[in-house]
């Protein structure tokens, strides 16, 4: 019984920023990893970044050094600050978690549109 609701996309001009926040119904001490993940115009889902619960991060090479995934354990959500944003970056960005290392969870999506 978990839930994960994201929020904070929108439309942004590019070079601009937008920070995504995933708010779970859970501590997110619980979480083996957690993450964001998004689908672009015509491909297929994607990582983006993610963490584990010992604090190792990983990003995608089209996001490195423009965009940060950290967390806020006291209001269990997970932040994606998003930087220098390109037309590219436009996509529906998914929050996941994974419990005990079998049980996928995901939330529904929030639509970044970068366009000028």
């Amino acid at each position: 019984q978990v839930q994960l609701v994201e929020s904070g996309g929108g439309l942004v001009q590019p070079g601009g920023s937008l920070r995504l926040s995933c708010a779970a119904s859970i501590s997110i001490f619980n979480f083996n990893n957690m993450g964001w993940y998004r689908q672009g115009p015509g491909k297929e889902r994607e990582l983006v970044a993610a963490f584990t619960s010992g604090g190792i991060t990983n990003y995608a090479d089209s996001v490195k050094g423009r965009f940060t995934i950290s967390g806020d354990n006291a209001k269990n959500t997970v932040y994606l600050q998003m930087n220098s944003l390109k037309p590219e970056d436009t996509a529906v960005y998914y929050c996941k978690a994974r419990l005990y290392d079998t049980l996928t969870y995901w939330g529904k999506g929030t639509l970044v549109t970068v366009s000028s």
